[in-house]
């Protein structure tokens, strides 16, 4: 233990020209008094630690003791401290060992790129949970994620519908969309990868057996075309629907980039006045009517039959809750104002 606080001290002076043992103590989660004898400690193991007397001192390195990494531009250090997204590094249980990386090579910069951390960090942040939404950490996927990077297989308990079920895993990378995290794993038996959803493990068993990766796996490539295969499966109906330009321009937030685009894919040329007709594949006609909704009078539903006439009862409905009057005159909440 103070081995390792006595190198992050070196770390951490070596960062920096000068710190107060306040500022050590703090960074260091110990008192000013450990700083003190950890200092000497250094100084009689050979390390140049100096200590600067009155108001204005501290600790500093002296002799050019430090390492450092001549070979790198400005924009590749910044791109450097963009590797690390600290929330997911945080949930997976690595937060100190990328904390203690970032100091390594902090220290073993040239002296005129040290602040890369911190512009890269004002530039630069990434708030994965969606909108709306209070994101939940996975209680196991600490033990899931050591799994992942020392390729260790795992025996896992997850919920599938009603049911419980036990699954024997080559865990080979983590996803994290949206807020919700996700491993893709091998399972031996059947031979193929899956994905699976981290927060419905009940438990998970990691084995001391190591699997073997398969070294032209690539998870971006494998999650990328399941997240497609996924977003098309859900799109079991059809609507057939008129859109305004402005319509059209709107579909992809109202439906979703998947449906829009084979949508728009496949129609033909619009109307005169310059309306398009379009198939839509859609989760179903209850999920198209609220989605569509989204767009007022931009949209027209032509068929199925029976979806149609329920956006003719609602629009009726909100005639009659604002009042019938002329769609380029002015709104009935204008006159009485």
């Amino acid at each position: 233990m103070r081995a390792a606080r006595l190198i992050r001290m070196v770390l951490l002076l070596q960062s920096r020209a000068s710190m107060t043992a306040a500022e050590l103590a703090r960074e260091l989660e110990v008192s000013e008094r450990t700083v003190t004898r950890d200092a000497q400690a250094l100084s009689e193991a050979g390390v140049p630690v100096y200590a600067d007397r009155g108001r204005a001192g501290g600790y500093r390195l002296v002799g050019g003791y430090r390492t450092r990494l001549t070979g790198l531009a400005r924009s590749e250090a910044e791109a450097l401290f963009l590797s690390g997204v600290p929330g997911a590094l945080r949930e997976m249980g690595l937060e100190d060992t990328a904390s203690a990386a970032r100091l390594k090579v902090s220290a073993a910069l040239l002296p005129s790129l040290r602040d890369a951390s911190r512009t890269a960090a004002q530039r630069f942040h990434l708030d994965a949970p969606a909108w709306f939404s209070e994101p939940e950490t996975p209680e196991l996927l600490p033990a899931v994620a050591e799994a992942v990077w020392d390729d260790r297989l795992v025996v896992a308990r997850y919920r599938r519908g009603e049911e419980e079920v036990r699954r024997a895993l080559e865990p080979y990378g983590l996803v994290l969309k949206a807020g919700v995290w996700y491993v893709c794993a091998r399972v031996p038996d059947a031979g193929s990868f899956r994905v699976y959803r981290i927060d419905r493990f009940s438990s998970v068993d990691t084995a001391d057996e190591r699997f073997r990766r398969e070294d032209d796996f690539d998870l971006r490539a494998f999650w990328d075309e399941r997240a497609e295969q996924f977003a098309r499966s859900i799109l079991r109906s059809e609507v057939v629907v008129r859109l305004s330009p402005d319509g059209v321009r709107r579909l992809p937030y109202a439906v979703g980039l998947p449906s829009a685009k084979e949508a728009l894919e496949e129609c033909g040329a619009p109307d005169d006045g310059g309306w398009l007709t379009v198939t839509l594949p859609v989760e179903s006609e209850e999920v198209a009517r609220t989605q569509l909704m989204g767009l007022g009078p931009d949209v027209e539903v032509l068929s199925p039959a029976a979806l149609r006439d329920r956006f003719a009862k609602d629009a009726a409905r909100l005639a009659a809750l604002y009042g019938r009057v002329d769609p380029d005159g002015p709104s009935p909440a204008a006159e009485h104002s």
